[in-house]
C-alpha cells in the first residue's frame, strides 16, 4: 500500500493511456520496493510458496506478518520487509526482483492502482465496478519514458488480469465489510478467516482431518477438486469464509448432523 499522498484521485478506464518503463538502467530501479506495506491475496501466497518450495505455513512465518484491520476486523498477511533503513523487499537485490515471475498482483500493477467500490446496477441490485489511478512517487522516473500503454495493455503485458481472476471472489468479501448488521470477527473467525484464505496446506489438513465432512455436505467431485488441486482449495476457501462470516449459505450441514442437534 502506497502512501495517499501520491495516489491521483481521476478514476481511470481500461483505455486511460500514460507512458511509463521500468529497466535496471534507470537511476530510481528498486526503490519502490522499499518502505511499503504490500498486501497479499491468496494467490499470491500460492505463487510465492511455490515458487520457493515451501508450504504455506513455512510460507507465512518467514515472509509475512499478520495485520488486522481496524474497520473490518479482517486478518490480512502483509509481505515481511527487512530490518534495514530502508525496509527493503526481503526478495530484492540490486539486479532486481528475485522472485519476478511470482511477484504479488500489487507489484504488478504498479503505477497503477486497482480499487472496487460497490455500486449500484441498472437492475438495481449491488454490484462490483473496477477501477484504476495513478500512483506517482517523487523517486519514480518510469513516467519520463517513451514508452506508451493503455491500462489495458500494461495488464496483458504484467500478467496481472490472471491475478485479478483468481482474486475477485476473496477480494469481493472486502466490499461486504461494511454491510448492515454485518458483525465483527472474533479472534476464532479471525483465524478462520486467516487460514482459509492463506494457509492452503493448514486449511486442506483441517477439511480432512477433522470432522468437516462428517458435517457438512460437500459432493464427491468437489471433495476430490479440493484434495487434490490448490486452486480449487482456494475457491473453496471463499466460500468458506462466506459460511464463517454469515455473508451467505455457501455450505449446507448434513440432515443428520442437524436432526442429532434438535435432539439435544
Amino acid at each position: 500500500m502506497r502512501k495517499m499522498d501520491f495516489v491521483e484521485t481521476t478514476k481511470l478506464s481500461l483505455n486511460a493511456e500514460f507512458n511509463f518503463r521500468c529497466h535496471k538502467g534507470i537511476k530510481c530501479f528498486t526503490k519502490c520496493c522499499s518502505n511499503i506495506e504490500i498486501l497479499l491475496t491468496p494467490y499470491d501466497v500460492i505463487r510465492l510458496k511455490n515458487r520457493l518450495g515451501l508450504s504455506s505455513g513455512e510460507f507465512l512465518s518467514r515472509y509475512t506478518t499478520m495485520k488486522i484491520d481496524e474497520k473490518t476486523t479482517h486478518p490480512f498477511a502483509m509481505l515481511r520487509m527487512n530490518e534495514d533503513e530502508g525496509k527493503t523487499c526481503l526478495f530484492v537485490t540490486p539486479e532486481g526482483c528475485t522472485v519476478y515471475s511470482d511477484r504479488p498482483a500489487n507489484c504488478r500493477y504498479y503505477p497503477i492502482g486497482q480499487g472496487t467500490l460497490k455500486v449500484e446496477g441498472k437492475d438495481g441490485k449491488p454490484k462490483d465496478d473496477e477501477f484504476y489511478f495513478f500512483i506517482r512517487e517523487p523517486h519514480c522516473y518510469g513516467y519520463h519514458e517513451k514508452k506508451g500503454w493503455t491500462v489495458a495493455s500494461w495488464r496483458e503485458d504484467q500478467g496481472v488480469d490472471l491475478y485479478d481472476t483468481m482474486n475477485r471472489e476473496w477480494k469481493a468479501l472486502q466490499l461486504r465489510k461494511n454491510l448492515p448488521g454485518h458483525p465483527e470477527l472474533d479472534p476464532k473467525k479471525q483465524m478462520q478467516f486467516y487460514m482459509a484464505s492463506y494457509d492452503t496446506d493448514a486449511f486442506r489438513k483441517f477439511i480432512f482431518e477433522s470432522k468437516f465432512l462428517d458435517v457438512f455436505d460437500i459432493d464427491k467431485e468437489t471433495v476430490e477438486k479440493i484434495r487434490n488441486d490448490e486452486i480449487e482449495l482456494m475457491h473453496f476457501g471463499v466460500k468458506y469464509i462466506k459460511y464463517v462470516m454469515m455473508l451467505e449459505e455457501t455450505l449446507k450441514v448434513k440432515e443428520e448432523v442437524l436432526k442429532a442437534r434438535e435432539k439435544k
